[in-house]
């Protein structure tokens, strides 16, 4: 016969349970709380990030790293040559990449007034949880208006981003396509020494 102490702790479980399922952050909320967190930082230290951008990138990679899936994202950017690769070398690669994507998203960041220039949108479509797509529509400067979309995937742990679609074009599929090539000519261990120092710049087409 089960005791009143075991259904207890068995109702407790369930209701735990229950309360993480109502809780749990999903892709939306993660862009929502992590737009107004950095929109926030910005409005409190303008001035200061405005003389000192690398003040800018060291406040907000902890923000934005704790919701990106570096590891997924340096695997998918690396494509086949990442086959047979050590995971440490990959991590690397990982860690100098988000580096990249740390120094070009502080660099746009001040340029935004206000946190109303950016519009995030209901989910829509088929998303699963293998690559849920977050669409935002950004104002700028100029009037005109930009399409931002975040792609998430589940994880063991969470919702992570592991690509950003700007305008229609994939970071993922930029990087690998004009890092895969560098690897080709000079190889990866020079090419990931140039990501680490800096010296990589990737160009973005505008459509």
């Amino acid at each position: 016969m089960i005791g009143s102490r075991t259904i207890f702790a068995t109702l407790s479980l369930v209701l735990a349970a229950g309360l993480a399922a109502q809780t749990e952050r999903g892709p939306v909320d993660i862009v929502r709380e992590t737009t107004n967190e950095l929109f926030s930082l910005v409005d409190e230290n303008r001035e200061m990030y405005e003389n000192d951008i690398q003040a800018l990138r060291d406040d907000i990679r902890p923000i934005l790293l704790d919701e990106v899936d570096t590891l997924y994202s340096g695997r998918l950017v690396l494509g086949r040559s990442s086959r047979g690769m050590e995971r440490e070398k990959i991590e690397e690669f990982s860690d100098a990449l988000s580096e990249l994507l740390i120094r070009r998203y502080a660099d746009g960041l001040l340029d935004f007034q206000t946190r109303d220039q950016v519009e995030i949108r209901p989910l829509a479509g088929d998303n699963t949880e293998r690559m849920t797509r977050v669409k935002t529509r950004v104002q700028m400067n100029n009037g005109e208006e930009a399409p931002v979309d975040y792609v998430f995937r589940k994880t063991d742990k969470s919702w992570k981003i592991f690509d950003v679609i700007v305008e229609g074009i994939s970071y993922v599929t930029t990087f690998r396509n004009q890092i895969g090539e560098q690897i080709r000519q000079e190889g990866f261990d020079a090419t990931l020494e140039k990501l680490k120092q800096g010296e990589v710049e990737i160009e973005v087409d505008d459509k």
